[in-house]
């Protein structure tokens, strides 16, 4: 069981300090009931300083629904908030709203639309839409940006490497190196990415996948220090594990002992009648050292036996691997795509930990403020065009053009369907000079991205399991454009508004703008 600290560090009060300091304002002025949207979404992809992603994977939205299921202010919560105090000693916050979060401080309250998990997403377009009170809305911003940010993050990361990797076998390492229990969110959303099992043994159970795993340099170490060796230390493993042999090969020298060595058990297990999984190379050159195994395996009458890269890896230092193969492998006698065919990885810090780019800039925006039967458009305005949100309650489309490939995500009105218009004009979302126009025959499918996912706090969707959240990637990275998924510059995909919508936000711009000056 949890300790009852640790359940209130992550149940209702996981959020900031201000959402509740502007909770008690709006109970204050009485706009507390006053219901309100706010769309989440990131302004750019990762960058990875050498390269950068031109597309994210939608992730962690199941584990935040899970989270809002249980979230409520219970008594500790509530004594905890009574006992804060301004700088001068007085209570900070008050009986009466402090009653008010006891008696409604759940999400029940909360309706919302979300873009699937495991769905290729881009900028500006809103993953995730919150309609509630303004208070209870704005105490879901934290946990929401937290849960959501990291999974899309990690998902994104692991989705690449996937590519990067040809698909081959991949496999989540990152326990160890993960920030705190964040490396169950991690290597949920490295699942949903691309990553085909993890070590991690908890949530592997929980997820319903078989972990995975080989073993360590101790366990050479050990047994050379008691005086036996590294032959020794692998027949004990083959012994223990004959169905799963794989053999870290790297403790004392790759080529000189431990692939020999590994070769020797392998031979004594099938003696035995057991087919050897293959070896793992965890340190020096990868493409040379997987070119000599392959040639030293394939000798040995091993060639199908797969061949494990770890250390650092990511998804530029596997295409470089695999570039280095294609050049080197044929003069050492291997067939290059065979040898590639036969790889798999073992990614951890870099995938964890999402190296190169540590967080998602995405965010929470208040678009659109209840009032009566209509939805009235919020606007915030910023110094940097791109940074200023679009306004109002909105619907999200994918366009595909005549090859099926998807052309561009568009945003438009709620009352907007772009497939009742003859012609569509696409407007970039903050530079007026860039616009084009798609006639209705250029586009193959106009496909909504947002469903339904919570009405006032009922589930309204089902949530799948996490094959068909990969079944999803799988199929959108299959419509996207090749310039788009390619590892180094990327295509820039386009996202843009309607016309409606455009007109619209340059509308409230001018009028707040307008405020300025009088």
């Amino acid at each position: 069981m949890k300790r009852a600290g640790q359940r209130i560090a992550e149940g209702i009060l996981f959020t900031d300090q201000y959402q509740l300091t502007m909770g008690q304002l709006y109970f204050r002025m009485g706009l507390h009931e006053k219901r309100v949207q706010f769309d989440h979404f990131f302004r750019s992809y990762p960058d990875y300083g050498l390269h950068k992603a031109g597309y994210c994977v939608n992730a962690g939205l199941e584990w935040l629904l899970d989270w809002m299921q249980d979230a409520a202010f219970g008594d500790e919560d509530i004594e905890y908030l009574r006992s804060q105090t301004t700088r001068t000693g007085r209570r900070l916050f008050e009986d009466d709203f402090l009653a008010w979060l006891r008696a409604n401080g759940t999400f029940d309250s909360i309706s919302m639309y979300a873009i699937p998990e495991g769905r290729v997403v881009h900028p500006n377009v809103p993953l995730t839409v919150v309609h509630g009170p303004i208070i209870i809305a704005q105490i879901l911003e934290t946990v929401l940006l937290n849960f959501l940010n990291y999974q899309t993050l990690i998902a994104t990361k692991a989705a690449r490497m996937h590519r990067s990797g040809r698909g081959r076998l991949l496999l989540e390492f990152g326990l160890r190196r993960a920030q705190g229990t964040g490396a169950n969110a991690g290597a949920r959303a490295a699942l949903i990415g691309g990553a085909d099992f993890s070590s991690n043994v908890g949530v592997s159970r929980l997820l319903g996948y078989p972990p995975k795993g080989t073993h360590a340099h101790s366990m050479v170490q050990i047994f050379v220090a008691m005086g036996m060796s590294e032959l020794d230390a692998f027949r004990a493993y083959a012994e223990a594990y004959p169905d799963d042999c794989l053999l870290l090969v790297d403790t004392i020298n790759s080529l000189e002992s431990g692939i020999p060595n590994a070769i020797t058990v392998f031979e004594e297990l099938r003696r035995k009648g057991y087919e050897p999984v293959g070896i793992r190379l965890d340190s020096g050159d990868l493409a040379y050292l997987s070119i000599q195994a392959a040639r030293m395996l394939d000798e040995a009458g091993f060639p199908d036996t797969t061949i494990v890269l770890s250390n650092n890896l990511d998804e530029l230092v596997i295409w470089q691997i695999i570039t280095q193969i294609r050049d080197e492998a044929p003069r050492g006698g291997v067939d290059p795509e065979r040898l590639i065919n036969r790889l798999a990885y073992g990614v951890g810090t870099r995938l964890i930990t999402s190296w190169g780019e540590p967080a998602l800039g995405g965010v929470y925006k208040l678009v659109a403020v209840q009032d009566g039967s209509r939805w009235i458009p919020a606007i915030k305005l910023s110094e940097s065009a791109d940074k200023t949100p679009n306004p109002g309650s909105k619907r999200a489309w994918r366009l595909y053009d005549s090859r099926g490939y998807a052309t561009a995500d568009l945003l438009s009105l709620d009352g907007e369907n772009p497939a009742e218009m003859e012609h569509l004009v696409l407007h970039h979302p903050s530079d007026h000079t860039r616009c084009r126009i798609l006639e209705r025959n250029d586009i193959s499918e106009i496909e909504p991205l947002l469903v339904p996912v919570l009405d006032e706090g009922k589930l309204v969707c089902d949530l799948p399991p996490i094959e068909d959240m990969r079944a999803r990637r799988e199929a959108d990275m299959a419509r996207l454009d090749p310039g788009v998924k390619r590892l180094l510059n990327p295509h820039i995909y386009h996202v843009s508004l309607t016309e409606s919508l455009w007109n619209l936000k340059q509308s409230l711009i001018a009028s707040v703008a307008g405020q300025i000056h009088t």
